[in-house]
């Protein structure tokens, strides 16, 4: 109950980097801290804590390597929970699909995050515009407060 009514006071985000040029990160946190967006005025902010995220905002390709810490990431976050995937890598792998392979196949990259997490907002672009992450962070927000 308390939780529930906190959610709608104040709404945390958990930015997961998993691989790639690191541009969505630095849109994300644009989005988030910069004083011309500013979302911090609605009280959305960002932690670093899973257990007291609400909504998991992942960029970059999807590397082997993070694949089971995004994982287990993901499982901490306390239901309702959404997931805001984010630019051009996070859906499809971008320009590093196919690093290590032949056509397709990769050695490095485990694939674009709706094959490892379960995906509820996807917002496109390489880098997406910051008012775009915005919109899919509100997209998001439904989600965890009528959850």
């Amino acid at each position: 109950m308390i939780k529930k009514i906190a959610r709608k006071k104040c709404i945390h985000i958990m930015l997961v980097y998993t691989g790639g040029c690191n541009g969505c990160d630095i849109e994300v946190v644009n989005a988030v801290f910069s004083p011309f967006y500013d979302a911090e005025q609605y009280n959305v902010f960002l932690t670093f804590n899973p257990r007291e995220a609400d909504i998991l905002v992942v960029s970059g390709c999807v590397t082997k390597f993070v694949e089971e810490s995004l994982r287990k990431i993901y499982e901490k976050i306390p239901e309702p929970k959404a997931v805001v995937a984010v630019g051009s890598c996070a859906l499809m792998g971008g320009v590093y699909k196919n690093i290590g392979g032949d056509l397709g196949t990769s050695d490095f990259i485990a694939g674009p995050v709706e094959n490892i997490i379960p995906v509820d907002v996807k917002v496109p672009g390489c880098a997406p515009r910051p008012e775009d992450i915005i919109a899919g962070i509100a997209k998001a927000i439904h989600k965890v407060v009528e959850g």
